[in-house]
């Protein structure tokens, strides 16, 4: 994956050039930027957070699509409506991507998923990632009239029309969730070719989200395996799409301790430790071909806000003094 070319094109986006290029690492963070018990965040001071996070120089903002509470699965993201977050948090800020992570296709029309994605996009000038999955919270579907079983089908469906509608004027599409007949077209188009990246497997082959998608977000794992997998996603690239450059993305929970060399411990997808070893582990991540992390807080022991501007006065500029000198800095854009 050394070679340059976006996956985007001339055409990507100004959100795509901010966090991703081969061999540099940036990090993002999830909503809520809050630590807390639970299910349900208190979602109090995100405003002036997300402004931080933006000032310290992080990458991107996530939200994450979760329509309905489930007590038995732990939480419920930033509990907001994720499009009505974006721009809520979209007029707030001016030049950090915002990114989702992700929404589920199946329950939701692609026009209306378009169309939603093409506005945060055209309003804010090329800032927005679009992360999609296809679901893997069962109690949803029934609720929406959608059969679990065929979230895999539909999730391939409407990524389909996303694509077209997105890109093209007046087109024809079919498809499970009704025809568009090259009468109507959907309107704003975003600001270039909107990048659109896969969450886990969404039940599809890893062939064909590096044919399909321009990204693909993972989940933690120890460096020696999550290098194996970078590997593997470089190799699906390279056949799919030779001499594309596709970001491969993570999360991760992280809590800082007050000591700088505090050792390890194991948290939820993430672990417990000093920043000198989240440096360290970042830089192996990086070398083991990821090209973003999402942090996540919810297990912090501290205030996330205290993390959060660790890792932005402490961690950040560090990633960016020991990466190789020609990518330590982001592209123009």
């Amino acid at each position: 994956m050394a070679n340059g070319n976006s996956a985007a094109g001339e055409d990507e986006s100004t959100s795509f050039r901010r966090m991703f290029a081969p061999g540099r690492l940036t990090l993002g963070v999830f909503f809520p930027i809050e630590s807390f018990q639970g299910d349900r965040p208190t979602m109090r001071h995100q405003e002036r957070l997300a402004v931080r996070a933006e000032e310290l120089g992080f990458a991107a903002l996530w939200v994450r699509d979760v329509p309905l509470r489930d007590p038995s699965f732990g939480d419920v993201g930033q509990v907001y409506d994720p499009w009505v977050y974006l721009g809520w948090i979209a007029a707030r800020t001016s030049t950090i991507a915002l990114a989702t992570g992700s929404i589920v296709l199946p329950l939701r029309h692609p026009l209306h998923t378009a169309k939603a994605a093409a506005s945060v996009d055209r309003l804010t000038g090329g800032r927005l990632v679009l992360g999609v999955a296809s679901g893997d919270r069962p109690v949803e579907f029934p609720a929406f009239g959608v059969d679990y079983e065929r979230r895999d089908a539909l999730f391939r469906d409407n990524f389909r029309v996303l694509r077209v509608v997105l890109s093209e004027e007046f087109p024809t599409v079919r498809s499970a969730y009704g025809v568009l007949s090259g009468t109507a077209d959907l309107v704003p188009k975003p600001t270039g070719r909107l990048p659109i990246l896969v969450t886990g497997s969404s039940r599809q082959s890893l062939e064909w989200i590096a044919e399909h998608a321009d990204g693909w977000i993972t989940y933690p794992r120890p460096l020696d395996q999550q290098e194996r997998l970078a590997a593997s996603w470089s190799s699906a690239v390279s056949a799919a799409s030779p001499g594309v450059f596709k970001p491969f993305v993570q999360s991760l929970y992280i809590d800082l301790t007050v000591d700088p060399d505090g050792p390890p411990e194991s948290i939820h997808l993430g672990f417990r430790g000093g920043r000198n070893l989240v440096v360290r582990f970042l830089n192996g991540l990086r070398a083991a071909g990821v090209h973003h992390v999402v942090l996540n807080f919810k297990y912090a022991r501290r205030d996330a806000a205290e993390v959060l501007e660790e890792v932005g006065r402490e961690i950040l500029p560090r990633l960016k003094a020991e990466a190789p000198a020609a990518l330590a800095a982001p592209p123009a854009g």
